[in-house]
């Protein structure tokens, strides 16, 4: 089964939960009875991370049948797993695997209505996510992103360059020409991103070579006057819109030219809900 998490991870999201066993079940002696779990949207949703959360099940002694898998468009009523075992182990991982899938499934809903939207207007625009999720959780992030059709943005300062004015701040004195010559001499495989808060600091940067403008807080309408401007540029760098950028607006930046729409939305978004039943008496034999 494939997962996004290492099996360490997982244990630790358990062991986070149950660190150290199920009080209420040992203590009413329930541990070995047999039984089954099922989960299923009680919401729509595009799922996401259900296999993490099968993987989370099996880890704590549960056998795991998957009805559906992380992408999916899940309308209410839809099975997502059936999970079998000693009620210790079904005990052991319901709530972190229900809300694994129920967070997460939030993300990925978000940001394919997010798509959905922006490629309403123009096909080939990109939905870029941010690394502002919660940290320690990124992995999980990343999954969510993409399987609601999203990509990411960035997925931390050691792989992408990205100048912001409060780089400029410890480069008194420098040209931005200057800056990209140096930024190319120290990774020359890397595109240049730069985030400009103007239409006349977006030019100044796409005249200085930069690969990508990112339009930090423009209009639809700016965006547009900047996407007019550089259609006469002989390299079109891409404009990359940013801030406050969501599933209500991001049809306009799509239609007025921006490239790629970066947001932190769909980290906001509600959990979907997940309707999750157990069971006594399902045959089961321990591995």
């Amino acid at each position: 089964m494939s997962t996004v998490a290492s099996r360490s991870e997982l244990e630790a999201l358990l062991a986070d939960d149950v660190p150290h066993g199920d009080l209420t079940t040992d203590a009413l002696g329930l541990g070995a009875v047999a039984g089954t779990m099922t989960f299923t949207a009680r919401d729509p949703m595009v799922l996401a991370l259900a296999e993490d959360a099968a993987a989370i099940i099996e880890l704590a002694g549960g056998a795991v049948a998957l009805h559906a898998r992380s992408g999916e468009a899940l309308e209410r009523g839809a099975p997502i797993l059936t999970a079998r075992g000693a009620a210790t182990a079904l005990l052991r991982s319901w709530k972190v695997a229900q809300t694994l899938i129920e967070v997460w499934s939030g993300v990925a809903t978000e940001a394919r209505a997010m798509v959905a939207a922006a490629r309403a207007e123009a096909p080939d625009v990109v939905v870029a996510c941010t690394r502002k999720n919660v940290p320690g959780t990124k992995r999980f992030a990343v999954a969510a992103v993409r399987a609601g059709g999203a990509v990411m943005h960035r997925l931390g300062l050691s792989e992408s360059i990205l100048l912001f004015p409060e780089h400029l701040a410890f480069c008194e004195g420098a040209s931005l020409t200057d800056l990209v010559r140096r930024l190319r001499q120290a990774a020359p495989e890397k595109r240049l991103v730069v985030e400009a808060g103007s239409i006349d600091a977006a030019l100044a940067a796409a005249k200085a070579g930069f690969d990508v403008l990112q339009t930090e807080k423009f209009s639809p309408a700016e965006v547009a006057e900047l996407a007019g401007h550089l259609s006469r540029h002989r390299v079109r760098p891409l404009i990359a819109a940013a801030g406050g950028i969501h599933a209500g607006n991001v049809g306009a930046y799509a239609k007025a030219g921006a490239d790629i729409v970066v947001t932190s939305s769909p980290y906001l978004a509600k959990p979907r809900d997940v309707q999750v039943r157990i069971t006594a008496g399902a045959s089961f034999t321990a591995s």
